[in-house]
């Protein structure tokens, strides 16, 4: 297939000077043909007992055919409304409800009179209730985090994210990397899903930017995969880059306009820290090696996302079971008491960063400085 041709954009830079960008294509091969279509399709509905509606799912698969070929994205669109730049422009009705509960998450988070709350997420991809057939590590010491913070009169919002492999239609997609052609084409929150053409359906994430936002602070609690965060927890993380300099006026970019969002950072862009100011720790895990590197990874981006550490108790890497055997590695927790109490440190540490946070007098403490070099 012939590359699709570049479109240019003309922005005008800090300085005044016209520019010019080129909008780089050429990289996909284009929409599906009808029969590889309905090969995907029909994948879903391959167990026999679906055979008695085999003219339905034709059906079925006949409307799905014709939103793909459209392109329809957001069946469900009305005008964006006043505050926003282009209030004429049709926003996604999904979009818009999960921005009107992220706002009203924040301004409860700033309300003195509601209850202190941290969220504790469970990085493992592993549970019980699909094929690893028994619980996380993880999810006992992110319970131990819980019970230790609820002892404290914190309310607790426990993310699972291992629900992902075990509960239908359960979905945390990938980033699509918005960001990387220009900032501002990366809405607040997340605006390239649901895509209802493309079956990209479920996002997860409309629900966990809601529960971000509404916590003061945010333990993390996870298992090291091959040097790296596991996989959910790695979606996760990608899709929160909307919230470090994210644009939260898709109507500024006419939606999915790169040109638009080019000019817009051209012309100076102030990359907003929606989440900034909240505290953290983490607690990371392993058998043979890696822990020491995802804690100073996983630190250094909520560290750049503006959240504040708790201080050094509450960033905890340790070894369960060093190079003995996985068979056994539950039963080795059992036995390892100090890990089991530097997992409550952890959370009594988070405790004390959230009072003070509240207080005012943790932010006090921290240096208002300028980024020199935003992004």
């Amino acid at each position: 297939m012939e590359k699709q041709k570049a479109n240019n954009t003309n922005p005008t830079n800090q300085a005044g000077e016209s520019t010019v960008i080129e909008i780089r294509k050429g990289q996909t091969s284009g929409r599906l043909d009808r029969a590889e279509f309905s090969v995907r399709f029909r994948a879903t509905f391959i167990d026999p007992s679906f055979r008695n509606e085999d003219e339905s799912i034709a059906r079925l698969e006949e409307i799905a055919w014709q939103a793909y070929m459209d392109g329809r994205k957001a069946p469900f669109t009305q005008q964006a409304g006043p505050g926003y730049v282009d209030p004429d422009y049709k926003l996604s009705v999904e979009w818009m409800d999960t921005k009107q509960r992220i706002e009203e998450a924040k301004r409860l988070w700033n309300e003195p009179s509601t209850p202190s709350k941290v969220l504790v997420i469970c990085g493992s991809a592993r549970n019980d209730g699909t094929c690893p057939g028994e619980m996380s590590k993880s999810f006992r010491l992110a319970e131990i985090v819980r019970e230790t913070l609820e002892q404290a009169d914190i309310q607790v919002d426990l993310l699972d994210l291992s629900l992902i492999t075990s509960e239908y239609g359960r979905n945390i997609y990938p980033c699509k990397g918005c960001v990387s052609t220009a900032m501002p084409l990366c809405h607040w929150p997340c605006s390239c899903y649901p895509n209802h053409s493309l079956n990209q359906n479920n996002d997860w994430m409309a629900e966990i930017y809601e529960r971000w936002t509404a916590a003061h602070a945010v333990i993390i609690v996870t298992p090291v995969y091959w040097y790296q965060s596991p996989g959910p927890l790695k979606l996760m993380i990608d899709r929160m880059v909307c919230a470090d300099g994210g644009n939260p006026d898709p109507t500024s970019t006419s939606g999915k306009n790169a040109g638009k969002a080019k000019a817009l950072e051209m012309a100076g862009w102030d990359y907003p820290q929606h989440l900034a100011g909240r505290a953290y720790g983490v607690i990371i895990h392993g058998d043979v090696a890696g822990i020491e590197g995802s804690r100073r990874s996983l630190s250094d981006w909520l560290d750049w996302m503006g959240f504040i550490d708790a201080g050094a108790q509450a960033r905890l890497d340790r070894y369960i079971g060093y190079f003995e055997p996985y068979a056994t590695s539950h039963d080795v927790l059992d036995k390892d008491i100090a890990m089991q109490e530097e997992t409550r440190n952890v959370a009594l540490a988070v405790a004390k960063a959230v009072v003070e946070l509240r207080a005012g007098r943790l932010n006090e403490v921290q240096a208002k400085l300028p980024r020199t070099r935003p992004k």
